[in-house]
């Protein structure tokens, strides 16, 4: 499966991370943006906090992927809603749009900017575990 979002920098590689830590046994999972960011370092400390360290992931666009035989595509940004559509017009797969709000937007103190990406993480954990069931015990 695919997570994909706009720069590759937050929310695909948070969800990525997660979907790895609690089924990387038996879902294959990459990431992915419409394009290629630098990896956020409130994405890498708010997933640190459970114990999944994300940060030697290199973010990378749709053009860098090396393999495009996915089952399932889940996109997070509107941006890359459409160019998931775009990319399955020739192949079987399935896409499914799950909007997620961007944290690089918040604003306040840092703690604050903070709690806003772990509302993200959060909202993503929650959503994967409702599609695809707790495979491992979870430690969260």
């Amino acid at each position: 499966m695919l997570f994909c979002c706009t720069q590759n920098a937050i929310r695909s590689p948070i969800a990525m991370g997660l979907m790895k830590h609690f089924y990387g046994r038996v879902i294959f999972t990459d990431s992915v943006g419409v394009r290629a960011g630098d990896l956020d370092p409130f994405a890498v400390s708010v997933m640190d906090e459970l114990g999944i360290d994300i940060s030697k992931y290199r973010p990378k666009d749709f053009d860098q992927l090396e393999d495009t035989s996915f089952d399932l595509i889940i996109s997070l940004s509107p941006e890359a809603q459409h160019k998931a559509v775009d990319l399955t017009r020739t192949m079987a797969c399935d896409v499914e749009y799950w909007p997620t709000f961007d944290p690089s937007l918040a604003q306040g103190s840092r703690e604050q900017v903070l709690d806003s990406y772990r509302g993200v993480r959060d909202q993503l954990l929650q959503r994967i575990r409702g599609r695809f069931g707790v495979v491992r015990a979870p430690n969260v």
